[in-house]
């Protein structure tokens, strides 16, 4: 099977995707969105414009089973092309987005893809089309539970301090890191909040593993995936009501889910009382890759194959 990967920018999650697919045997291509992407400077609508024409001489050359858009603003080129079924994942931020327009693309490529994928419950609750929850998997062989001094050693924290982990660019609104300080001074310990921004994913379990507990003060998520590698590193966590934290540390000890600042700094201090270790990597839901590979995988193919044997959009049948 070849699959053409449709992204407006790379995520760790997504590669770890490909590379499990690799794995079964399944081809994959990368197209990406083109020009540069950052939270102050957003990809023009010229650049969405250069986009199709990619897209479109992709598929035409009659190399691919389907497309798979990763991302709602991608769902109109995936659609656009005339020959091969769609498979349409949303991430959260599109679907949930605080901006209606996106919000309504989301929601249409959803309605009019051959199959739509979303990583977590709340997202699920958002979709009243048919759909499949596939959460993103946790590589339980990167993170994992890690000695907290030679974490440090490793990144260069100081082994005394008492250190809470604010794993986001402090500057996106949504992840309110003013809370986090706010939260942090209010509660009766000494402690440092640090944040981490543009530190290469491979380094992220030792920063995880040095922190004396994760702290997530977001206004809304659709995961966050943060807390699910935390939990697999048995880091405690304290963090608002967002996303599926919840139900992902519902059984994990020394974790901690607020709605007030008075909730958040509690559970800091309660954690800080402790050993700051958790049992998340026991306790935690998250999928493992293998089973993400696996249960992608047999959405394609259900993609491909209709009960007559045949593909929605392309009306001829595929071998897989």
């Amino acid at each position: 099977m070849h699959v053409l990967h449709l992204i407006t920018s790379t995520r760790s999650f997504f590669e770890q995707q490909v590379a499990v697919l690799e794995d079964r045997g399944v081809e994959c291509t990368v197209v990406g969105v083109p020009g540069e992407y950052s939270a102050d400077s957003p990809r023009t609508p010229l650049d969405y414009l250069r986009f199709y024409p990619r897209v479109l001489s992709h598929v035409l050359s009659d190399e691919y089973d389907l497309v798979h858009g990763h991302y709602g603003l991608v769902a109109p080129f995936a659609l656009a092309q005339p020959t091969r079924p769609v498979v349409l994942s949303l991430w959260g931020t599109d679907l949930m987005s605080d901006m209606g327009w996106l919000r309504r693309i989301s929601r249409a490529g959803a309605r009019l893809a051959d199959a739509t994928i979303v990583p977590s419950p709340v997202m699920s609750r958002e979709l009243d089309v048919e759909h499949a929850e596939i959460p993103f998997g946790v590589d339980t062989e990167r993170f994992r539970p890690i000695p907290r001094e030679e974490a440090r050693e490793r990144i260069g924290w100081d082994a005394d301090e008492r250190i809470a982990l604010f794993p986001y660019d402090p500057s996106r609104d949504v992840k309110d890191y003013p809370r986090a300080e706010r939260v942090a001074e209010r509660a009766d310990v000494d402690l440092e909040v640090r944040t981490i921004d543009d530190v290469p994913y491979e380094e992220m379990p030792y920063y995880m593993n040095a922190s004396d507990v994760l702290l997530v003060t977001s206004k809304r998520e659709s995961g966050p995936m943060v807390v699910k590698e935390a939990a697999a590193c048995n880091v405690p966590i304290v963090s608002t009501d967002v996303g599926f934290v919840r139900e992902t540390i519902a059984d994990v000890d020394d974790c901690v889910v607020g709605s007030t600042d008075a909730d958040l700094a509690a559970g800091l201090e309660r954690v800080l009382d402790g050993s700051r270790r958790s049992n998340g990597r026991d306790a935690v839901d998250g999928l493992g890759l293998e089973a993400m590979g696996d249960r992608l995988l047999g959405v394609y193919r259900r993609a491909l194959d209709r009960p007559d044997g045949t593909a929605r959009r392309t009306g001829v049948s595929h071998e897989v």
